[in-house]
């Protein structure tokens, strides 16, 4: 006999259900994005076609359907399915959910996935207690994290994992789901809805990639229109859109992984010669809360690391740079930080300076320990002379005529410099000195360090 109250309960749970949470996709042909991975013929369908789905853990940013897809997943292997927030079980939970799982096997019934949202925020030796059942397939745990696995995430987890990185949704994507939102039975179907394609390529702009901003600004648009009369026509213009989606909240913690490829690809674009790149870059970390002192030492660190003395220039550039964004602060320290980014990605590259250096050091590390040559040594004591030391140096300044001194006491050179820019003169007179041509002194091309 049906559970009419269990029915009622039901209905009444999904009548307040976010719009975000009733449109989730049930199959994987409803899944929207991450062709890469979900596509026919790539790694997890294959696995999930060939019911030899192991243990995954799924990364990437928010909105991407990584719980969505853990509940897809679930449901089309057939498999128990059971849901836990790193934030909210503690290892004994945990131990419950395996031990479960194990009886569950032994009895003969469904083998059991574990959903474990945000893994991130296990404690290593509470991820410790899922290895044994992971390693012998007990147990499947599909981990989702916002941070990378591989410094967030055990190691000896993540070699029993298959990774799968999820890509932000594209606005074709973002645009088909606020489609479907509108005239699907589980969305707004039951209403007439008219939404202008300039407002749809709205959302699908600004939600960023995100599906629940964009699902979450079209109920906003219709829930706030909507009257008691179900048949009246709901317009959303491209201004009712505006109202309806929150300000875009960059992604940014200062030191996850977004902190890190943000700056890295600042300092690439400064290095590749990309004003533009280098300026979009600079605006998203700063935007998005990034301490601007921390910009500016990344700046004076690329100004001698890849520009050195091909404009020896853009080092005083990049100190000037960073005493203004400590002194003035922001917000306007940001035009001292992008003039001084747009000067290195225009300043000529070489890391000659860079490569002496590192060069140097690994020849102190790891060879031989080079003596001071006597006629260089420190002279300025009683009997330093009975020793040899300073005996026979010869101070340029009083012979500039005199044969080059031998500074180093073997034959290594460090300094090779690039060619371009002030270099190529610092190359000539290099050259004179070694009496060697400007192309032994010089490298046509500088390498990356």
């Amino acid at each position: 006999m049906p559970d009419l109250w269990s029915d009622q309960r039901a209905a009444r749970r999904r009548a307040i259900e976010p719009l975000a949470v009733r449109l989730r996709p049930r199959t994987l042909d409803e899944f929207l994005g991450q062709e890469h991975f979900l596509g026919p013929g790539r790694l997890l369908r294959r696995m999930l076609d060939a019911d030899r789905l192991t243990s995954v853990i799924f990364h990437g940013p928010p909105g991407t359907g990584k719980t969505t897809l853990a509940e897809v997943v679930a449901r089309h292997s057939g498999r128990h399915f059971e849901r836990a927030h790193a934030a909210q079980v503690g290892v004994k939970d945990v131990r419950a959910i395996l031990a479960a799982s194990q009886r569950r096997v032994e009895d003969g019934g469904r083998r059991t996935i574990l959903f474990l949202d945000e893994i991130h925020r296990f404690a290593r030796n509470q991820q410790d207690v899922l290895l044994g059942d992971v390693e012998h397939g007990l147990i499947t745990l599909i981990g989702a994290t916002t941070e990378n696995p591989y410094f967030a995430v055990n190691s000896a987890l993540v070699s029993r994992s298959s990774i799968f990185r999820f890509e932000p949704l594209t606005e074709e994507h973002v645009a088909a789901l606020v489609r479907r939102a509108a005239t699907d039975e589980r969305g707004f179907g039951d209403r007439e809805i008219r939404i202008a394609d300039d407002a749809v390529a709205h959302w699908a702009r600004r939600s960023d990639g995100d599906a629940r901003r964009a699902l979450n600004a079209l109920e906003v648009a219709v829930l706030s229109q909507a009257g008691p009369d179900q048949d009246t026509t709901i317009t959303i213009d491209l201004r009712c859109a505006e109202d309806s989606i929150q300000a875009k909240a960059l992604v940014h913690d200062g030191s996850g992984d977004e902190h890190y490829d943000l700056i890295s690809a600042f300092i690439k674009s400064m290095r590749g010669s990309d004003p533009d790149a280098a300026v979009y870059w600079l605006a998203r970390m700063l935007e998005a809360g990034e301490d601007p002192r921390y910009v500016a030492r990344r700046i004076a660190i690329l100004a001698s690391e890849d520009i050195g003395n091909a404009d020896p220039q853009a080092l005083s550039v990049a100190a000037a740079a960073w005493t203004v964004t400590e002194r003035v602060g922001m917000p306007e320290c940001r035009l001292t930080l992008a003039q001084a980014a747009i000067y290195m990605a225009g300043a000529p590259k070489s890391n000659a300076s860079a490569q002496a250096i590192w060069t140097a050091a690994a020849d102190v590390r790891e060879g031989r320990t080079v003596p001071v040559p006597l006629t260089l040594r420190d002279s300025h004591y009683r009997g330093a002379a009975a020793m040899g030391h300073g005996v026979g140096y010869v101070s340029p300044h009083a012979d500039a005529e005199a044969a080059p001194e031998e500074y180093l006491g073997v034959d290594r050179t460090y300094y090779r410099p690039a060619g371009v820019g002030f270099e190529e003169h610092l190359a000539r007179r290099l050259a004179e000195r070694r009496c060697e041509s400007p192309g032994d002194v010089s490298d046509e091309k500088s390498g990356d360090g």
